[in-house]
């Protein structure tokens, strides 16, 4: 059978490519201006980071010198400080509370009464540099020292509410320096404006406690009043 075109196919002229062509080219053309914006705002971009170090050099160079400096200087005067609390002083109650052994950094003030007038016989108030107001109910102490005529158990009984709350964690503790003896450590919010520690200890017919009532006072509250303090049960 006879047929126009031998090889089956028709031909395609040059006007059938014409369209499919325009729109590679277009595609490839945005593809350019894409990739040439980006360039040249990422060569504005370098260009001005460039000027902004070179017109700033000696100004980033200072900043973080004195940077520098100054951590250093808080590292130095923080090791100072704590140089500064050797030796320690000694406080040693009277034998009829306990004869309860305090040793504090030698840059703190105490103040003890032993009068025995009120409901706790021995009450202490230490503090670096000096000791605020005994009678003020919005100073905060690094240490206060009480040993109370109220029983322990009763004593105990004043954080359950708080500890119900979830404002203080009561956990057991014993003395580092006394044998045999087991209290609790209570942490957390003490007062509206108080957050720190206090530990308590069984004493006779009374009861111990040392509170901390300051945050930043619970590391020496923890490695040198905790460690070193002792009494006669």
């Amino acid at each position: 059978m006879n047929s126009q075109y031998p090889n089956s196919s028709f031909p395609v002229s040059g006007s059938q490519l014409k369209p499919k062509g325009k729109i590679v080219l277009a595609i490839a053309l945005i593809i350019f201006v894409l990739l040439f914006f980006g360039a040249t705002g990422f060569g504005f971009w370098a260009f001005g980071e460039r000027n902004d170090y070179k017109n700033n050099v000696d100004k980033k160079i200072s900043e973080a010198t004195n940077k520098a400096v100054d951590a250093s200087k808080a590292v130095q005067e923080k090791d100072f400080a704590e140089r500064e609390k050797s030796p320690f002083k000694k406080y040693e109650g009277p034998e009829k509370y306990g004869s309860v052994i305090i040793k504090y950094p030698k840059t703190w003030s105490v103040y003890v009464d032993e009068s025995g007038d009120t409901n706790a016989p021995l009450s202490g108030y230490f503090n670096p540099g000096y000791v605020p107001g005994v009678q003020s109910e919005t100073s905060t102490y690094a240490l206060r020292l009480e040993v109370t005529d109220e029983q322990y158990d009763e004593v105990l009984k004043q954080y359950d509410e708080a500890t119900q709350t979830g404002d203080v964690k009561v956990t057991p503790i014993k003395a580092d320096n006394v044998k045999n003896v087991t209290g609790v450590r209570v942490d957390g919010q003490l007062a509206e404006n108080k957050r720190g520690s206090v530990v308590i200890f069984p004493l006779r017919d009374k009861t111990l406690k040392l509170t901390v009532e300051s945050e930043k006072f619970v590391n020496d509250f923890n490695e040198i009043i905790l460690k070193n303090m002792s009494f006669s049960p």
